[in-house]
């Protein structure tokens, strides 16, 4: 790669995981896409996709620290449920076609968004609930399903992860958007660069400008998420989710 691609690569990443951390998810909408237009296979694109989407949980880390919205027993809830998941769906992505799944994926995160719209109040109070030791165990399974995801597909999940928290737990988009970036960003994220990259190549070489890109679009994307509050993610979240929508049903 010459010093223009490396640029590119770097503003793609940048726009890509601003996007990302201010809606509570769908990075791989923009950046994914751009890897395999840039002559990656699918398995090196999901690979180091996932290993630069590292350095957003990290940037989103950064900015959030000071805010201490994170509660310890839901960081431990999408540790012990969430990582096992993508584990698992690291390995099942390199073994099966994607194609039939991309399709339900996208018809279920259009359907997301859509009852977000529909939904005005949703997710703009925080009201806790669910926190019984059952309805926690039931939040977590669904965690599990949604690592699953994370680790097998591009695109959305992040969103998935944003809409559970706030439907099932009673978060507010701005918490759960801050759960989703830290513990998916950086935990999740980080677990699926682990296996995939046992399992199939990293491109090395194109990744400082992703990962400074992501890093950068991480803290701005909280940021932002911060400053403008549960309203301006809400419609964002919609945005994004009916964008991935359409991005998967019609295909790479």
């Amino acid at each position: 790669m010459n010093d223009l691609d490396h640029i590119i690569l770097f503003l793609v990443s940048l726009f890509a995981n601003t996007f990302s951390a201010f809606s509570g998810g769908g990075a791989g909408l923009i950046q994914f896409p751009v890897l395999l237009f840039l002559g990656l296979s699918f398995g090196v694109a999901l690979a180091t996709h996932k290993v630069a989407s590292v350095a957003l949980g990290i940037g989103a880390a950064l900015r959030y620290a000071s805010h201490n919205v994170l509660e310890r027993q839901f960081v431990l809830l999408m540790l012990l449920f969430g990582v096992p998941g993508v584990v698992v769906g690291a390995n099942i992505i390199l073994l099966v076609p994607d194609r039939l799944a991309e399709i339900a994926l996208g018809l279920l995160t259009g359907g997301l968004g859509i009852y977000s719209v529909v939904k005005s109040d949703l997710g703009q109070v925080y009201a806790p609930k669910h926190r019984e030791r059952v309805n926690l165990l039931w939040g977590g399974l669904v965690l599990f399903l949604l690592g699953v995801l994370n680790g097998s597909l591009t695109s959305g999940t992040g969103l998935f992860v944003t809409l559970w928290l706030v439907l099932w737990f009673g978060m507010d988009y701005q918490r759960a958007v801050a759960y989703t970036l830290t513990m998916v960003g950086l935990f999740w994220n980080g677990s699926g660069a682990l296996t995939l990259g046992l399992l199939a190549e990293i491109r090395w070489d194109w990744l400082p400008a992703l990962l400074l890109g992501s890093l950068i679009g991480g803290y701005l994307g909280s940021h932002w998420a911060l400053r403008y509050g549960n309203q301006w993610i809400k419609r964002l979240f919609e945005v994004v989710t009916l964008l991935i929508s359409i991005k998967l049903l019609i295909g790479h």
